[in-house]
């Protein structure tokens, strides 16, 4: 109980000194991790498992949408990419279909991915 209390402790704080750049990989990270959780809950039958998980993982794209700056033009391909996923999300949800999640999930990687390498250079050009 009281290892559980550390380690809430420093997952609060952990958030709340995190940048933004770094909440974002956070917010990946978690679509990820529910993603993965939803898979394995369909493989065991686990209808309520997977429908929460997908739900979380739908909620963090929402999170993404709604924080798209629109002064940049690239925020409208994030918006069509968010939008799709979340339209495969409500069918995986509606099917139960681990197939799509699994093309959700290469999507989330490929981002997460991606973001990383944005946040390395930026760090880069920073010390230089």
């Amino acid at each position: 109980m009281i290892a559980n209390r550390g380690y809430d402790a420093y997952a609060k704080n952990k958030i709340l000194t995190a940048s933004p750049a770094e909440l974002t990989l956070m917010l990946y990270e978690g679509a990820i991790k529910f993603c993965n959780i939803a898979i394995v809950a369909i493989e065991d039958k686990n209808v309520e498992k997977a429908h929460i998980n997908i739900t979380k993982v739908e909620n963090i794209i929402a999170e993404f949408l709604s924080t798209l700056d629109h002064k940049y033009p690239v925020a409208k391909d994030f918006e069509n990419v968010y939008n799709y996923l979340m339209d495969r999300l409500l069918e995986a949800n509606l099917k139960k279909d681990k197939e799509i999640l699994e093309e959700v999930l290469k999507h989330l990687r490929t981002m997460r991915d991606t973001w990383k390498e944005v946040m390395e250079r930026n760090k880069t050009k920073k010390a230089n």
